[in-house]
Order: C-alpha cells, then sequence, then structure tokens
C-alpha cells in the first residue's frame, strides 16, 4: 500500500510516514457541530457491559443531565455552528452521537454499534437526511456490515495531516478500523489494542487542532504506541495522570485553534504542568459542568459530533 492510504501496527512504520504528511489533508478543525439532547437518559446495561466509566442506574439524573447538555449547547454555539436534534428514549445513550455519525468533506460516514440499543442509533433517518438532503453529503453507510466501527470514539483523527489512531476493543475490531479508514479517506492509520477495561480511543488520546495531543498512557496497552504518539507531537504531548484520566481529561476537543473543551471535573482535574502545556501549545481550556451526564460513561467529546 501506498503512503497515502497505509494502515499499520507498526509504530515505527506509522512514525515515518506520518512525519512526511503536511498539515495539508484538510482544516484542523470543524466547520460546525451537532449534539443530540438525553432524552430519556438512563443506563443502557447492554452498553455497560463493557463500559467502567457508566454509573449505577440510581446515579442517573435525567433532568441535571439535559440542564447539563442545553449549558454545553449554549457554550459551543458561541465558537461555532452548533445544532441539536432531538433524543430518543429508546435510544438512551444517543447523547453520544460521535460513535455513530462521522463526516469529512461532502460525506458523511455511519458507523456500526457493537451493541444492538446502539445500532437503533443509526437508523434515525432525520439525522441522515440533514447530511445527505440538506447539506448534500454522500452517504457511507457502514451499520448493516458485521465488524464494529464505533467511528471517532474508536478513531481519533488528526483532521489537518490525514492521520487516524484506532484504538481496538469490542467496540472495533481491524475489519472495522480498515472500512473507517477508507470511507474517510485518511493517509495513515495507526493500529493498536487499548488497555483491558478501555472502550473507546478517545477517552485516552485527543489529537488538538493537529499540533498537540493529550495521552492517558494507562489506556493502551502498548507502551511503545504512547511513545510514538508522542513523538509524532513533541513537544506538545501531554501525558496525563491517572487522575485526570479517570476525569475524562482525555476526553477534550479542540474546535478552534485556541481553545480546548472538556468537562468541568476533567478541566478541575488539570495539574499546573498540564496547564503550562496546553499554554506553551498555545490553547486554553474551557469547560462546561457536565456531572450527570459523565454517568452515562462519555464526557465533553462524545458528545459532539463534528461536521467537516
Amino acid at each position: 500500500m501506498t503512503a497515502m492510504r497505509m494502515i499499520t501496527r507498526d509504530t515505527a512504520v506509522f512514525l515515518a510516514v506520518a512525519r512526511t504528511c503536511a498539515p495539508d489533508f484538510g482544516h484542523a478543525t470543524a466547520k460546525a457541530a451537532f449534539l443530540v439532547t438525553p432524552d430519556g437518559f438512563a443506563r443502557a446495561e447492554q452498553s455497560a457491559g463493557d463500559n467502567r466509566y457508566m454509573a449505577a442506574a440510581a446515579a442517573f439524573d435525567p433532568g441535571q443531565a439535559l440542564a447539563e447538555h442545553r449549558g454545553l449547547h449554549r457554550a459551543l454555539s458561541g465558537v461555532l455552528p452548533t445544532i441539536a436534534f432531538a433524543g430518543d428514549r429508546a435510544t438512551p445513550d444517543a447523547l453520544f452521537p460521535n460513535n455513530v455519525f462521522a463526516t469529512a468533506p461532502g460525506k458523511v460516514v455511519i458507523g456500526r454499534m457493537r451493541h444492538p440499543v446502539r445500532q437503533r442509533e443509526a437508523r434515525r433517518e432525520d439525522i441522515r437526511a440533514f447530511f445527505r438532503d440538506v447539506l448534500g453529503y454522500d452517504e457511507i453507510d457502514l451499520s448493516q456490515q458485521g465488524h464494529p466501527c464505533e467511528l471517532t470514539g474508536a478513531l481519533v483523527i488528526d483532521r489537518a495531516r490525514g492521520l487516524g489512531f484506532c484504538g481496538l476493543s469490542e467496540r472495533c475490531d481491524a475489519q472495522g478500523a480498515a472500512l473507517m479508514h477508507a470511507a474517510l479517506g485518511l493517509r495513515a492509520t495507526l493500529l493498536f489494542d487499548l488497555a483491558p477495561g478501555e472502550y473507546h480511543t478517545n477517552v485516552v488520546l485527543a489529537v488538538l487542532a493537529g499540533r498537540a495531543t493529550l495521552i492517558c498512557p494507562q489506556g493502551f496497552a502498548d507502551a511503545d504506541v504512547v511513545e510514538t504518539i508522542a513523538a509524532l507531537y513533541a513537544p506538545h504531548a501531554l501525558r496525563l495522570s491517572a487522575d485526570e484520566h479517570a476525569s475524562f481529561a482525555g476526553n477534550a476537543i479542540a474546535l478552534s485553534d485556541e481553545v480546548v473543551w472538556m468537562s468541568a471535573a476533567a478541566e478541575q482535574a488539570l495539574t499546573t504542568p498540564s496547564r503550562e502545556l496546553l499554554a506553551s501549545a498555545g490553547f486554553s481550556a474551557r469547560s462546561v459542568p457536565l456531572a450527570a451526564i459523565e454517568a452515562g460513561g462519555g464526557s465533553l467529546r462524545c458528545c459532539v459530533g463534528e461536521i467537516f
């Protein structure tokens, strides 16, 4: 395979190719965002089976989650156009739409979710029609094939250089990763195993506007993968502590060139050295309270669908 369409587990090969990829693949940050409101927010037992971050059912507060989500919508709307689709009581995890829908310029990709309760989300005709009929995007539907590929939950993307970082777990296998790599037209994707107990890459890794990264080392099965990613983004590779990891600081997103967004708990967990490293990369941290939403096993980045 050519360097322009390479998918590999070999960290040395990936790093050599990635270093040749100029930041000319596309815009580093999204032009708009979309959310799905947490209507019917509740513990989905199927999802809880492989999401250790999810709280017990008694800890779910649907009213507070909805209020937090409105706050998130207001905050992001001050940065870029942000729309919200209605939720559905039949899909209690739908407030995390980036696992199901992902975009690249001119196309929308629909992922194959592992659990049946989440597969229902891929059948949302209103969201499909928005991309297909309103924006005129081509639809690439991966939802009916047999390999799990939970899009930008499993696949963290450097949009500036066209690079993918895909952690394999029960939520994404190697064939699913290859399908996402092809659908999004990435130049090179690194495959690796997540640590036992981790379900999505975007909980343990964030690439910020193509020039910095947040890494939770405990979330990777192989330390060499951590070092490879850190080398690619040095000197702006921030290794988060166990406390920062547990507070969802790795589940962050840059929606502009200057700000990284995360939950209030994540920002409060940031150490002084972490803040200083972000500042050295040209970022400040902004946050919104998401404690009730985080009971669902995800945080701010999981709530945000990016439109490129």
